[in-house]
């Protein structure tokens, strides 16, 4: 419990209508995607980056801990309160596009922006904003900067690190950095920036993000190819990509996901699909799509696969992506909780990874139907489990850790966007060192000595 004098003291800083502590408000700030619950002890709502710098220079004189969010969407639990103290609201006030900048092909946003809305506000102007998490349609700008969100594109144009060009934000004793510049290029000083992107809210609180924009690619086209195993679907990936495809999208859905999605939802998909590939290309001229197009069906092809199908119109392409955007929620069909991890492994490693998965799951009785962004390497693991018998979810955790362990052995890492947060901190120490990790609390040290933000993430 906050104290009266802390809470007349925010209430001067950002006036009574900003900031709550009733049992409703510490409910709904109590969660995020994972449903695990940490309610804080007060929820305060900053106007600005001054309401910002003056709750944060509190906060560090009185070690009141504090936890920025944005919408709440994580799956590793970087916005949950874990430890009371203050939530930093980002998404009510703090949600302007401060300005679009065409000739320098920019935009400058608030941190509380959601990813659509700068998409859609972008594409009106003929520009592109490229990452896409799947969250997009509520995930917020800030909370994708603050975990390095990923997202379907990724395959060909990357992730929010590689379109972030600069940052405003505020320490733990309230002093306001800017890091990067507006410019293409700029290698004065540390990468400030780029220590912040994916720092999780331990860092500092993100108040205002520019980002490169790119011109809207004038045509695009989906496709589906059909394969009989996981084997030749993994095969054809990082063997198209040598051959010189360069698809925007190669998402990937194995055969225990294809099997939920027909159940779950009655779509009709191939039946001897033993595996998926779901994708888009897209280019400033019709024949640049067509190359990519020919190019992918030649090496799928040669690779296995006994179908290939390709959509040009919009309502066309959206049933060939249905079944993609909906496989998260149908594989519940194989137990009534996913652990669900994102884990990232050298493309060429992927047929290997994906037959040890499925081996550990074998090895404790699961299901692990698996599926995600083939393109870039990132495959979503879903050991499902019985959430009411505690031997299993034991079992289900044991199985996870040595997934974790056989992907950092093959060179992957232990998330390729979902981030750290709370669920991934116990296994740090499988991808990393101790003069590593010890790296890491300095950096943490360096910005944040009092530990007051978002304290216990990435096992800071």
């Amino acid at each position: 419990m906050l104290e009266k004098k802390h809470l007349k003291a925010f209430k001067k800083i950002v006036g009574e209508e900003n900031i709550y502590d009733d049992k409703a408000h510490m409910i709904a700030y109590s969660y995020d995607a994972t449903r695990t619950r940490y309610e804080p002890d007060a929820v305060i709502f900053p106007r600005h980056e001054e309401d910002v710098s003056a709750i944060l220079t509190y906060c560090n004189n009185h070690k009141i801990v504090i936890t920025p969010r944005g919408a709440g969407s994580g799956f590793t639990g970087g916005a949950l309160p874990a430890n009371g103290g203050i939530v930093l609201a980002l998404e009510k006030h703090m949600n302007q596009i401060i300005e679009i900048d065409l000739e320098n092909m920019l935009a400058i946003v608030q941190p509380g922006v959601i990813n659509m809305d700068l998409q859609k506000h972008v594409e009106e102007l003929g520009l592109f904003y490229p990452p896409d998490p799947a969250s997009e349609q509520y995930s917020t700008l800030g909370g994708n900067v603050s975990e390095n969100a990923g997202g379907m594109r990724a395959a060909k144009y990357g992730i929010t690190k590689d379109y972030v060009m600069a940052l405003r934000a505020v320490r733990a004793n309230g002093d306001v950095i800017r890091a990067g510049k507006r410019t293409i290029k700029d290698v004065a000083g540390y990468n400030i920036a780029g220590i912040l992107t994916a720092s999780e809210g331990t860092l500092a609180v993100i108040t205002e993000i520019t980002l490169k924009l790119l011109p809207k690619p004038a045509y695009a086209s989906s496709y589906m190819a059909v394969f009989p195993t996981v084997e030749d679907a993994m095969n054809a990936v990082f063997k198209s990509l040598a051959s010189g495809a360069n698809p925007v999208a190669m998402e990937f859905i194995d055969s225990l996901s294809v099997k939920a999605i027909k159940q779950k939802l009655g779509v009709v998909l191939p039946e001897e699909a033993g595996a998926l590939l779901i994708g888009d290309v897209d280019g400033n001229v019709a024949e640049e799509v067509a190359f990519q197009i020919e190019t992918l069906e030649r090496s799928f092809k040669e690779n296995g696969c006994s179908d290939f199908q390709v959509a040009t119109e919009a309502k066309e392409r959206e049933a060939i992506w249905y079944a993609r955007r909906n496989v998260s929620q149908c594989v519940t069909l194989y137990g009534s909780k996913k652990l669900n991890e994102d884990i990232s492994v050298p493309r060429s490693k992927l047929p290997q990874a994906l037959e040890r998965i499925y081996k550990i799951g074998e090895k404790y009785g699961f299901s692990v139907p698996c599926f995600g962004h083939a393109g870039d390497g990132n495959i979503h693991v879903n050991v499902m489990v019985d959430g009411s018998q505690e031997k299993e979810l034991e079992d289900g955790h044991k199985a996870i850790e040595e997934i974790f362990q056989l992907v950092v052995d093959m060179g992957g890492t232990l998330s390729g966007e979902h981030g750290i947060g709370l669920s991934k901190a116990p296994f740090m120490s499988i991808a990393f060192n101790e003069a590593e990790l010890a790296l890491f609390h300095a950096i943490k040290e360096a910005f944040d000595p009092n530990n007051i933000l978002n304290p216990g993430k990435m096992a800071l």
